[in-house]
């Protein structure tokens, strides 16, 4: 069904009513992520750190850089597998009491509220996790969330924006450390895999790769109107 002129006109209001920020993700919000764990099974290995950084836009400039950045160490939860290989690839040692470790409700209580105040700031309606391998910390965030009965998480459960993709699409590389030098971005291989480090360094990877995409004209879109491209998906139909 076609969709009147005052249709068309209520969601062009609408679209101009809408910040820069929530206009450019489809009122998405962003957050880049990272975590450091005991092994790769969301349902059974420790969550033992986790960082995010929320990001912010320059609206006469349309660029993207980094806002604030929460981390926490994170208490393994109970009766969580600890795999020793893992260990031994972060550094991390769980029982370490100066960790100053938290449990999983705290973090991500914390981590949720940060990501709600600065998503209603930016007139956004849903997170989005970034994160380098996305599914991986998704996985567990989802986990941990669910673990914690936490009832409502500002993140989509499973819509995410890869970095690994991105990077491998603008710069050919896949690997962050690579990705990041590949961007001219400073990196230090000895702070790596510790999730404050490689939240931000990620952070800024993706602000490389979204800025560089504007500045090469790839925002706004030919069509950047919702309701005309709503009009030519239904007229593929």
């Amino acid at each position: 069904m076609s969709k009147s002129p005052q249709d068309k006109n209520n969601n062009s209001d609408d679209k101009n009513t809408k910040s820069a920020f929530a206009q450019r993700f489809r009122g998405y919000f962003p957050v880049v992520v990272d975590v450091e764990t005991a092994g790769f099974n969301a349902q059974t290995d420790a969550l033992l750190e986790i960082a995010a950084t929320t990001l912010s836009l320059d609206e006469s400039t349309g660029q993207f850089s980094l806002d604030e950045t929460i981390h926490f160490n994170v208490d393994p939860f109970e009766g969580a597998n600890l795999e020793k290989a893992a260990l031994e690839f972060t550094g991390i040692d769980p029982t370490n009491p100066l960790r100053g470790a938290v449990d999983e409700y705290t973090a991500l209580t914390e981590i949720f509220k940060l990501i709600r105040k600065k998503m209603k700031v930016a007139g956004c309606q849903r997170a989005v996790m970034v994160a380098h391998n996305a599914s991986f910390d998704l996985g567990f965030v989802n986990a941990a969330t669910e673990r914690c009965s936490i009832k409502r998480s500002p993140f989509h459960p499973f819509v995410s924006f890869d970095t690994t993709t991105l990077s491998g699409l603008a710069l050919g590389q896949t690997v962050l450390a690579k990705a990041c030098l590949a961007a001219g971005l400073e990196f230090n291989n000895n702070e790596a895999h510790s999730a404050l480090y490689d939240t931000e360094k990620t952070a800024e990877l993706f602000c490389f790769i979204v800025n560089k995409w504007q500045k090469m004209g790839g925002w706004p879109l030919a069509i950047d109107d919702e309701s005309q491209l709503n009009a030519e998906l239904s007229d593929n139909n």
